[in-house]
């Protein structure tokens, strides 16, 4: 990763600390930065929040604004496809712990 990238990862943590993170924790869940690319951070929503009806609208209105507004360079945040890795972990605990399996 180079320098600048790192720059603007650890400016988008410090914003989704600061702003973001203590809402998302009022409703169970956080978030993780799955990476930053030509100023576009892509995210999943963790906890009660993954999986959420209200996760576009939150991603929309809440992380997008936080970060577009207070980190240079960031030109959106998008809700990245696919499932998350603690999604993924809590799925296969699941699957391990289910007797027919």
């Amino acid at each position: 990763m180079a320098a600048e990238d790192r720059n603007i990862t650890s400016e988008v943590e410090a914003v989704l600390d600061k702003y973001v993170r203590p809402y998302l924790a009022t409703h169970g869940g956080d978030l993780q930065v799955a990476g930053v690319e030509g100023g576009v951070v892509f995210f999943h929503l963790t906890g009660r929040c993954a999986g959420c009806a209200a996760a576009d609208q939150t991603s929309e209105e809440l992380i997008n604004r936080e970060l577009v507004e207070r980190v240079p360079g960031i030109k959106k945040a998008v809700l990245a496809n696919g499932i998350s890795p603690e999604a993924l972990e809590q799925t296969l605990l699941l699957l391990r712990n289910h007797p027919s399996f």
